[in-house]
Order: C-alpha cells, then sequence, then structure tokens
C-alpha cells in the first residue's frame, strides 16, 4: 500500500493519521487469510463494523442527510433514524470495501477549518484510473469523526438529503422510515 504525501498549503495532520489508520484497519481485514472465504463473511463483515463505527459520526450524517427535516422529528424519532441510517450505511460501505483488491490509496491533503477538517485522498485502479475521495471530519474530543464523504465530487450526504426530502414531501417521513427499513431487509426500495 502506497502512501504519497505531497507539498503544499498543508501537511498530514491529526485528521488525514486518523482517516488512514481506519483504513489501514479495514485494509488489514480485508486481506486477512483467516477472515477470507464465504464462510467467514458474518465474522469479517462484524471487524469491519467495529472499526467503521469508531471513525464515522453516524449522528452527525444521520442529521445531515436528514436536512431540515431533522428539526421536524422527536427525540425518539431521531434515535430510530441515526439508527436506521446507520445500519444502511454500514451496509453499503461494507459492501463496496469487500471489493477491494489491492488498489493504492494516496493521501494528499489536509485542510482544516477550526473543528472542521477535509482530507483528500485517491485510490488508483489497477488500470491506473484514478478515484477521488475527500472525507469531512468534525473534531470530537480530539477524535475526528467522517460526517461526509465526497466520491468522485459527488457528495453522500448530499445525495441522501435529495432522496429523503423528495421521499417526503411526496409522501411522508414514515414512507421513508418504511422505505429504509424495506432496504434493511433486503426488500427492493429504487429511492434509496
Amino acid at each position: 500500500l502506497l502512501v504519497l504525501w505531497t507539498p503544499g498549503r498543508s501537511v498530514a495532520g491529526p485528521a488525514t493519521d486518523q482517516v488512514k489508520a481506519t483504513v489501514d484497519q479495514v485494509l488489514k481485514i480485508l486481506t486477512d487469510p483467516a477472515l477470507k472465504g464465504e464462510a467467514k463473511t458474518q465474522e469479517r463483515r462484524a471487524k469491519l463494523r467495529q472499526v467503521v463505527v469508531q471513525r464515522f459520526g453516524f449522528t452527525e450524517m444521520s442529521k445531515r442527510s436528514l436536512g431540515r427535516n431533522w428539526n421536524e422529528r422527536t427525540p425518539q424519532e431521531r434515535k430510530e433514524f441515526v439508527r436506521l441510517f446507520t445500519d444502511l450505511l454500514e451496509r453499503a460501505y461494507v459492501d463496496r470495501v469487500e471489493g477491494y483488491t489491492g488498489e493504492k490509496i494516496l493521501y494528499f491533503e489536509e485542510t482544516v477549518d477550526g473543528t472542521y477538517s477535509e482530507v483528500r485522498s485517491k485510490i488508483v485502479t489497477k488500470k491506473s484510473q484514478e478515484v477521488p475521495i475527500t472525507y469531512r471530519l468534525q473534531n470530537n474530543d480530539s477524535n475526528w469523526e467522517v460526517y461526509d464523504i465526497i466520491i468522485e465530487g459527488v457528495s453522500l450526504v448530499n445525495n441522501y438529503r435529495t432522496q429523503f426530502s423528495k421521499i417526503i414531501r411526496t409522501s411522508s417521513y414514515d414512507e421513508l422510515v418504511k422505505k429504509m427499513q424495506a432496504k434493511l431487509e433486503g426488500e427492493e426500495a429504487s429511492e434509496l
């Protein structure tokens, strides 16, 4: 695995170090021969989830993804939404990273603005295609938590917020929750 720092306005800092440490843990799990194969799927995914939960600020991601609709939710609805959204994101992330086949991950810039940071990186595929990934993080007691990921210029949070707002606007918040639950249960939910 190649890690590259390029000179520029900023250098690697705590946010980059923490993102890199998390990615390294994920890659270690994915490349562990003892966790390979269909029989080890549940164990591998459980280990991946443990690592991801430590770095991702799922409450903040949930709040931002629900947008202005967050303020209209009761504390119980917010708690349930965070749980559902966390489960959906974990599943999507784990499904995606399990396809890792030795691509290079390069980290090249970190910018900090108070308690917020952006870590710019890219994945270089075996065919030399570059996939830019920017992690947006918020500092929470010296722990940098990811609250958004931008892949090839597309914000995960903005993408979900658009989908969620449309469902709420055309149907209801309860319908959104039903669609999220259906997706988690393996049913088709085309809008999510």
